[in-house]
């Protein structure tokens, strides 16, 4: 890792931390938890596994990190609690294949605020794809209020605007780990479900997909995107969440046969095949 470029470590990062992300929707369709039920659970089995983690290699340090981490402490807890909730009602809300379209913005938003906060104005390539990538939105939110899915659409779009604002804080606070402000996230997403929560059982196949889910699909990688903008700036790592758009759909769609309609298709297509080019031309050029 040492011999990595920084481009070439935050891109890694992110997309493994991407690749493990991939069946998460799939998951979220397969269990039959309620929404509640799912977002109490994403939010204390990753709570322990890392904070469990984090202690076994930090010790005292993890308090220290975590206080002097200031007010980029503050906002990524909230916005990684806020993204963490609105993730798992969208889905349950929309096609899977929205949710994720509307989660594909992110990067689009992350460019946007990190030119206003940052002063890292994106370079032209960026914004060519920010600019294609929001018109292919905006096509699939035409199609969706048709459907009646636009509830679930809207919280998606929500959950980028937490993904970018999360991304942009990490870039700004790069010498302090905010991992450590991520595990208190999961302990407040936890705490809030408590409150609107029917059961807490777990039975049959949901005793195997929820541990599996928390661990594999939300443990793991956000302590990696929480790493990944200390090296790449926030609109990259978030480009990398585009392949969770087009792989989350096809797990969902192989499985459970649930299938995109035509627009999102159309949309995500386009969405794709620009952030492809794009990502390809900013590596090669590192």
């Amino acid at each position: 890792m040492n011999n990595l470029s920084d481009q070439q470590k935050g891109s890694l990062l992110a997309f493994i931390a991407v690749m493990f992300i991939t069946p998460d929707s799939l998951f979220i369709r397969l269990s039959n938890v309620d929404t509640w039920g799912l977002v109490f659970y994403r939010g204390i089995i990753p709570f322990f596994t890392v904070f469990l983690g984090m202690l076994l290699i930090y010790k005292q340090s993890f308090f220290k990190m975590l206080f002097s981490s200031g007010y980029h402490g503050l906002i990524y807890i909230s916005t990684f609690s806020i993204t963490n909730i609105t993730f798992v009602v969208s889905i349950q809300n929309t096609n899977v294949a929205n949710t994720l379209l509307m989660i594909a913005t992110a990067p689009m938003l992350s460019a946007i605020l990190g030119a206003i906060f940052l002063k890292e104005p994106p370079d032209r390539k960026t914004w060519i794809s920010i600019i294609v990538t929001f018109f292919a939105i905006i096509y699939i939110f035409f199609d969706s209020i048709k459907l009646g899915n636009f509830y679930g659409d809207i919280l998606g779009f929500i959950t980028a605007i937490g993904l970018a604002v999360g991304a942009v804080t990490i870039r700004s606070a790069k010498s302090k780990n905010l991992v450590p402000s991520a595990v208190v996230g999961k302990l407040l997403v936890a705490t809030f479900a408590l409150f609107f929560i029917e059961s807490f059982v777990l039975e049959n196949k949901d005793l195997i997909i929820i541990p599996l889910m928390c661990i594999l699909c939300v443990a793991i990688p956000f302590v990696l995107v929480t790493i990944a903008p200390r090296f790449i700036p926030a609109a990259e790592v978030n480009l990398f969440f585009l392949l969770e758009t087009i792989i989350g759909p096809i797990w969902v769609w192989l499985i459970i046969k649930e299938q995109p309609s035509i627009e999102t298709l159309q949309g995500g297509v386009v969405i794709i095949t620009t952030i492809a080019i794009h990502s390809f031309l900013k590596l090669k050029n590192s």
